[in-house]
């Protein structure tokens, strides 16, 4: 699999890669262990993905880490995560700054813990003059609150006189969503054999990539990006125009 990265063309790599990060549970339960076994694994996929996205040049990684819908699962799995998610960012902060990576998070953020949103605060802080890969964590998430989230702060901004209808289009809506400055995704990857956007980034990849893997979340390593990029790199970005189009 190593080969894929060889083969990659430095000149087509995504900026923006981001990843649906499905399959924990069904890989603990392949396993025989409880469901919070496979998330705990796949924190080594994180580890390997963020790697592999700096050593072949992406800009900015988003990852799906938890949705707004996740926090309807059992009560001791959703403690179980958030004390996770703890252990994980104070554990991989010193190979993050090593790794010249920086931290930011999208999301209902407020939602989250107090003791997971200081660690988070605390560790978006410590790395951000770092100047290479960009992480995005995805945090009590979800595309439609997002956007309705957005259109009520256009709302509230036109009633009070600072915005105009004809302002309003694409290029400015998403100055109002939570990846404003970060460019949209090129390429997104859903693991575990699962077909289905969840609620991710819905307006972002109006003309993503999308590439699907049989592997569960944590068997997915580096290599597995590498041929996610190799197969992106040999598609055809047409952009709702034709093929004679792109040759002129």
């Amino acid at each position: 699999m190593e080969a894929f990265k060889n083969r990659l063309d430095q000149q087509k790599i995504p900026q923006h890669i981001a990843i649906i990060m499905d399959g924990n549970g069904r890989w603990a339960r392949k396993h025989g262990k409880a469901r919070v076994f496979g998330h705990q694994s796949g924190v080594e996929s994180v580890r390997s993905v963020v790697e592999g996205a700096g050593e072949v040049g992406v800009k900015h990684l988003t990852l799906y880490a938890f949705s707004t819908e996740n926090w309807e699962r059992p009560q001791y799995e959703v403690e179980a995560l958030m004390e996770l998610l703890v252990h994980a960012i104070e554990n991989e902060s010193e190979l993050l700054m090593k790794k010249n990576v920086r931290l930011s998070a999208i999301g209902d953020l407020l939602k989250m813990p107090r003791k997971v949103k200081e660690k988070l605060d605390g560790s978006i802080k410590y790395l951000s003059a770092n100047t290479g890969l960009n992480l995005v964590l995805a945090l009590s998430y979800s595309s439609k609150w997002e956007i309705v989230n957005a259109v009520k702060t256009i709302v509230a901004e036109a009633i009070e006189g600072k915005i105009k209808p004809e302002m309003i289009n694409d290029t400015m809506f998403a100055q109002y969503l939570n990846t404003a400055g970060i460019p949209d995704p090129e390429l997104l990857i859903r693991t575990s054999g699962e077909y289905r956007i969840s609620n991710f980034l819905l307006w972002q990849i109006a003309y993503s990539e999308l590439f699907f893997t049989e592997k569960l979340w944590p068997d997915f390593r580096k290599e597995d990006l590498f041929k996610a990029i190799f197969d992106f790199q040999n598609r055809e970005r047409r952009f709702g125009k034709t093929s004679e189009q792109l040759l002129m």
